[in-house]
């Protein structure tokens, strides 16, 4: 620092006053002080951070064999605010495993282009969506009333000076026709809808979204543009998006964030049965722009854990999420984990097992040490950040040995992918 002070008071010499030397002297020495004391107020505060679980960062997850997303638990929050929990039992899903690359997947339709395609740093597969096109997914089946939807987003952005492509997603109700009529393609709120429109900023540029309902092309509900604070510190990685339905309610979380929560938000006097997605023209290349769909997921009902372990002695689900291959949980597991350990410490007499199981695809032998170790990680989440005794717990997996169904179907093999808790 002296140093610093020297260099200062001989490039001032030749042209301040010998009565200002003091001066300047005391300003270099003030200034090296004020350096000093604000890097030892940032340590200060990065180690009350981390103190507080606010500067550390989670283990950061990639894909899911179980259809979920990567992010950082860090990044996103979810440990604190995602309280999202998935349906109990499934009824569409799709990780395009069993599609061709390069194709449309079996059963979708579209106004435009799409096709699937691996994606590099993800694994599994992923269909690519182009701009000016809109998508019906290959479901057939009515989503009923009470109902969760998830699916991951990849908005793979190459920003010039100029407004990003507008992203709609959303559900329909074909009534009496084919989920995949071409008809809903260009009218797709001929019966009721609803739909999300993400509106990308970038930087200084702030994103929204706003939420519509229709029924038979008239306004349902329409929202207020909601802000979504760092939407652009996503772009080029996976985004994780959840709704839940409860008859005319509607949740909707983007990563952690809950960012609709609307009482009277949806139309009744038809079935919902359908997703769709609609990607907006702009003035950017292909080759500028991306958007990949991934994992999706529709459940229905809304499990309840309380009356499943306590009164029935078992509570399973397809909740919990993992990598590919491995035992790392996915941050879209937290709301499932959360609701376990307020249970556990509202019961504190209540000791469980966790049981890992896997779907058929693999070798025997690795699916039973797979399962060993997510229900072994399971129980160490429980323990270290939600503060459950481990001496309350003990874990073991199955592999593939118990399915509770085909392993044939996709649905299948997702519902065989899951984690079971039983009271001892």
């Amino acid at each position: 620092m002296k140093k610093y002070i020297a260099i200062a008071f001989l490039f001032a010499a030749p042209v301040i006053a010998q009565a200002q030397l003091g001066n300047v002297l005391n300003r270099a020495k003030s200034k090296v002080n004020q350096r000093v004391n604000n890097k030892i107020d940032k340590e200060i505060d990065n180690a009350l951070d981390e103190a507080e679980g606010k500067g550390k960062s989670k283990p950061a997850a990639n894909n899911s064999s179980d259809g979920a997303s990567s992010s950082s638990k860090n990044e996103t929050g979810y440990i604190s605010s995602f309280d999202f929990r998935p349906g109990e039992k499934l009824l569409y899903t799709e990780d395009f495993s069993q599609d061709v690359v390069g194709e449309l997947p079996l059963l979708w339709n579209t106004t435009g282009k799409g096709e699937v395609v691996t994606v590099n740093g993800q694994s599994g597969k992923w269909v690519k969506m182009y701009q000016n096109s809109f998508y019906l997914t290959g479901n057939k089946t009515a989503f009923g009333k009470d109902y969760t939807v998830e699916f991951d987003l990849i908005l793979a952005y190459n920003y010039k000076s100029y407004t990003l492509p507008l992203v709609t997603f959303g559900m329909l109700s074909s009534n009496d026709l084919a989920t995949t009529d071409n008809e809903l393609m260009g009218n797709h709120s001929k019966f009721q809808s609803t739909e999300v429109l993400l509106r990308p900023g970038y930087k200084s540029t702030p994103s929204y979204a706003t939420l519509k309902s229709m029924i038979e092309r008239r306004d349902f509900y329409k929202s207020t543009d909601q802000e979504l604070n760092g939407f652009d510190n996503n772009y080029n990685k996976v985004v994780h998006v959840a709704m839940q339905v409860q008859e005319s309610r509607l949740r909707i979380w983007i990563n952690s964030e809950k960012v609709f929560d609307i009482p009277k938000a949806l139309p009744s006097e038809y079935v919902f049965n359908q997703l769709f997605f609609k990607i907006h023209n702009s003035g950017y290349k292909e080759t500028e722009i991306g958007f990949y769909l991934g994992n999706l997921k529709v459940a229905t009902g809304i499990p309840d854990t309380r009356h499943k372990l306590l009164e029935e002695g078992t509570f399973s689900t397809t909740g919990i999420l993992f990598n590919v291959n491995e035992a790392t949980l996915l941050p879209a597991s937290y709301g499932v984990i959360r609701e376990i350990a307020a249970l556990l410490k509202a019961n504190p007499s209540i000791r469980i097992s966790i049981t890992g199981h896997t779907d058929s695809d693999g070798a025997d032998a690795a699916n039973l040490t797979l399962s060993q170790k997510r229900a072994e990680a399971v129980k160490q989440v429980l323990s270290s950040e939600f503060g459950i005794d481990a001496a309350r717990m003990q874990s073991d997996g199955k592999g593939e040995s118990k399915p509770v169904a085909d392993n044939k179907t996709k649905e299948g093999k997702a519902a065989n992918r899951r984690v079971e808790f039983v009271k001892l």
